[in-house]
């Protein structure tokens, strides 16, 4: 009977889309998980029992005959606080190409397993190719012990299940990706003990061995409810974060997790909305002019930002942040409430002529399409997907009849398949929201030409 049951567990893990964690005695706490995937490069995370410390062995797809072998970078902060996350770098690999890889300490498998495709090199040779990419936000894990008293605040967590089935070229998280309770965001320790304990929850190892992760923070996955600038742990923050994800950079200057993300003919500008975040208590307005001291990004990221969409040759051009940009309607914190940088940033957008610019947020526990027309030559959109597993919540009648809003999903746990496909100026970008079983809510789409 044991064995029968061990053959049956193996076949849930390799259909639910990989072999990692597949076996109870494993020597991993969480992964192995792919974060960058890139043309000739590639990064695997794990987070290893205390002094293991594997070998990865990669090869190409149905060819191990010829196999490689990457020595693991330990993070020496995370090591410094009692957890064992290390990093393979994999670099000189062919463009396009599908290669497997395996865990191994000396001449035994590390019992975790996994496969990864470099991308194409498209460019100069054939036109753009059609992808799609998974997102959301907001993900809370229960821990009993530590959360509110009452009712569990997390919900339905086999929506990774579905996430994990998705032919998807990457997930990209929105921020909240794990929410830091009383007991975690008063001390170093606490911070690194929550993103460990949410990472290595079982449902999660299968999601994250099928397909690249990015990821952006908001405020629960940075420090407490709405805190920016003012948090005094945010540094310890920032090393938690780029320890336990692998993107392609973390801001500049040793500040920040702002970076770039490139697929296809689409551009991503992963924003950071706390690092230099004003108190959302401060006036929007002084003196009858926007408030000088009420910034959402900086001036470091905001020039980055700018910089970076002028130079961008980019179809669509999104921008991803964890709070919502555009919601005239938003009782909370949205970009609109920091005019210092709001109305600076729209009129660049119009005076440079900068096209196809999408935005893509999370944070607000439902999900919805807002359209803004008159601040460009062509309406913008604010995407905002949320929540994975995090509580919903009843709207106040001010955003129940929203007229900003297009498409709406309420108090209802979902995520987003976002795609772009289509002949070269003539691309569109369709948005699927899924429920917690991958069946389809509601579909929104728009096409390059409505965004010039």
């Amino acid at each position: 009977m044991k064995k029968a049951f061990s053959r049956l567990y193996l076949l849930v893990l390799i259909f639910t889309g990989g072999l990692a964690h597949a076996q109870p005695n494993s020597d991993l706490v969480s992964g192995p998980m792919l974060g960058q995937v890139d043309y000739r490069t590639a990064t695997v995370w794990i987070e290893a029992k205390e002094g293991k410390q594997p070998l990865l062995r990669f090869w190409r797809k149905d060819d191990r005959k010829q196999s490689w072998v990457v020595k693991g970078v330990p993070k020496a902060e995370a090591r410094k606080h009692g957890f064992n996350v290390i990093m393979f770098y994999i670099n000189g690999l062919d463009v396009n190409t599908a290669y497997e890889y395996q865990l191994e300490k000396g001449k035994t498998e590390f019992k975790a397993d996994g496969s990864f495709t470099t991308k194409e090199l498209w460019q100069w040779r054939r036109s753009p190719p059609d992808f799609s990419f998974i997102t959301g936000s907001c993900s809370y894990m229960n821990e009993p012990g530590f959360d509110r008293p009452g009712r569990s605040y997390g919900g339905d967590t086999s929506i990774y299940t579905a996430m994990a089935r998705e032919n998807a070229a990457f997930m990209l998280w929105l921020g909240d990706n794990w929410y830091t309770r009383e007991v975690d965001y008063y001390s170093n320790w606490g911070l690194w003990y929550r993103a460990h304990y949410d990472r290595s929850r079982a449902i999660l190892q299968p999601f994250f061995s099928r397909m690249p992760h990015y990821a952006i923070w908001d405020d629960h996955d940075f420090g407490p409810n709405d805190m920016g600038r003012e948090f005094h742990l945010k540094e310890e923050s920032r090393a938690v974060f780029t320890s336990f994800w692998a993107n392609p950079s973390y801001g500049e200057q040793g500040s920040g997790i702002y970076t770039r993300l490139n697929h296809s003919d689409v551009d991503f500008f992963l924003l950071d909305d706390r690092t230099w975040r004003s108190s959302d208590k401060f006036p929007d307005s002084l003196g009858g002019g926007p408030n000088p001291m009420k910034k959402m990004f900086g001036d470091q990221q905001m020039e980055w930002l700018k910089n970076a969409l002028a130079g961008s040759l980019a179809t669509f051009k999104v921008i991803v942040t964890g709070s919502q940009m555009l919601n005239p309607k938003s009782p909370f914190d949205c970009f609109r409430k920091f005019p210092a940088e709001y109305q600076p940033f729209m009129q660049f957008l119009a005076d440079q002529k900068i096209t196809g610019v999408v935005f893509l947020t999370g944070d607000r526990h439902h999900s919805e399409i807002i359209k803004l027309e008159g601040l460009t030559p062509y309406p913008l959109y604010d995407i905002t997907v949320s929540p994975l597993t995090s509580g919903t919540h009843v709207f106040g009648p001010d955003e129940k009849n929203n007229p900003y809003r297009v498409l709406g999903i309420d108090q209802l746990q979902n995520y987003a398949r976002i795609s772009v496909s289509g002949a070269v100026k003539d691309r569109t970008l369709r948005v699927n929201f899924m429920d917690i079983k991958g069946n389809p809510i509601a579909e929104w789409r728009v096409n390059e030409k409505e965004l010039r």
